[in-house]
């Protein structure tokens, strides 16, 4: 049995967002009866372009992808129009989320979680510059400081490389916390910032 990963791609989405993430879970799914495959769904077409240029071209789109099991919403600028205005992402996500055992987003990720009905009642974060944002939509509880929440089959996590540290726990949830510490030796993936940030 294989569980099956898809992670959204959209115009201007945030690249390490997604990226990390993918790593994360592809570094997995190469190894030996995993039971573990992931693809890359794309929003309106299967070439992307993210926020700080890098193009990449999708397994799949919106339409045509296989069945998921979990699914995972990145983050970045191409968030804001789809929050205010809704969008095809939107009513994607209403369809495929109520199927899948973990619906997952990364830094304003969120956002689209939320505007697709997915955070009412629940506990959740995102990128510390959208707190506010996602605290206004209303009916969720947003947590500050803190790299990932869960609530229930619900993970969100806050910005950009916070989405590896959220990819590597639900790794270990799916697996086991050795299988996880064997990912995260392998990518090495072991946070030790040059710099501390401003406080």
């Amino acid at each position: 049995m294989t569980t099956q990963i898809g992670i959204l791609a959209f115009n201007d989405m945030e690249e390490l967002d997604a990226i990390g993430p993918w790593e994360v879970f592809s570094w997995a799914a190469k190894q030996e009866d995993s039971g573990i495959a992931v693809c890359t769904i794309g929003s309106g077409s299967r070439e992307i372009t993210c926020a700080k240029g890098l193009r990449i071209v999708t397994d799949y789109t919106l339409d045509d992808h296989p069945k998921l099991d979990i699914v995972l919403v990145p983050g970045g600028q191409g968030t804001r129009a789809i929050f205010a205005n809704g969008g095809p992402e939107i009513d994607w996500l209403k369809k495929v989320a109520p199927d899948c055992s973990w619906v997952t987003s990364v830094c304003t990720g969120a956002l689209l979680l939320h505007r697709a009905g997915q955070l009412q009642g629940k506990r959740a974060t995102t990128y510390w510059a959208a707190v506010d944002l996602l605290r206004g939509g209303g009916n969720v509880e947003v947590m500050d400081d803190v790299r990932f929440v869960r609530d229930g089959n619900v993970v969100t996590s806050a910005g950009i490389s916070a989405g590896m540290d959220m990819s590597l726990w639900l790794l270990g949830q799916l697996k086991s916390p050795e299988f996880a510490r064997f990912v995260q030796k392998g990518i090495e993936y072991f946070p030790a910032p040059p710099y501390t940030a401003a406080v």
